[in-house]
């Protein structure tokens, strides 16, 4: 009998030394965010916060988390790009968070430099001499000369173009130099399964134009690039390629 209370007593003290352990390991809770439009994909440095105890983690490059956690906190996920989400934990089980684009989300945009245009400061040689008239229709004369008049510039219109045109072409290599810095062969390798000949199609059907780049901005390259891959793999294969332009026959 005083074995048997001897082991009963032994068993008691291990149960309440391994007990606290137990509930540490259960206090904890996992799971994957990806992106709401897009199932499948995955997003990483998604901020995952427990709102309740301040602790903070971030997901991985499979979307996958884990932040110490109990029942009834209150979980926040937040990323750049899309909608903050909120989970109020009534379990420890692991959870699937799907997060919403937001679309219209502004921007804030950093001015780090500026350029002036030198020929803002310079005459252009082709404008004509502008000429003032004075009340009696005189150039230069009328008692009215000083008090003003009409002027007429007939060089202004076609400098004003010219700076235009300028300016435009500046900005559309701006953008241009953009999409080749984010849209190669070594981002689309790290991101989807493609080399060699379907590679160059690939970025040859679905490389961005300028008023897609502009229409949002900053523009999320990597995104794009997972969404045009699943369409890709939807086309038939005949749809794949792009076919060289027929030769015209001299006459």
């Amino acid at each position: 009998m005083a074995k048997y209370l001897f082991r009963l007593f032994i068993s008691f003290i291990l149960f309440m030394c391994l007990t606290p352990v137990f509930v540490r390991a259960q206090s904890s809770v996992s799971g994957n965010v990806y992106d709401y439009d897009n199932k499948t994909f995955p997003i990483q440095n998604v901020v995952v916060r427990n709102l309740s105890s301040k602790e903070l983690s971030r997901t991985k490059a499979a979307g996958q988390f884990t932040l110490p956690a109990k029942i009834g906190d209150l979980l926040e996920f937040s990323y750049v790009g899309y909608h903050t989400d909120t989970l109020f934990l009534i379990d420890l089980k692991p959870k699937t968070i799907f997060l919403p684009p937001n679309s219209k989300l502004l921007k804030e945009v950093e001015i780090l430099s500026a350029k002036v245009n030198p020929s803002v400061l310079y005459r252009d040689p082709n404008a004509k001499e502008t000429k003032r008239f004075g009340a009696d229709g005189l150039r230069g004369k009328g008692n009215n000369d000083r008090a003003g008049g009409m002027l007429f510039n007939l060089g202004y219109g076609k400098m004003k173009r010219e700076r235009e045109k300028e300016r435009m072409l500046e900005e559309r290599d701006v953008y241009e130099t953009e999409i080749r810095e984010n849209f190669n062969k070594e981002t689309i390798t790290k991101l989807v399964k493609l080399q060699g000949q379907e590679l160059i199609d690939f970025m040859a059907i679905y490389r961005p134009s300028e008023p897609l780049i502009k229409s949002e901005r900053p523009f999320n390259y990597t995104y794009y690039i997972v969404q045009c891959y699943h369409r890709w793999l939807k086309l038939p294969a005949d749809q794949r390629k792009v076919y060289p332009m027929p030769k015209l026959k001299a006459n």
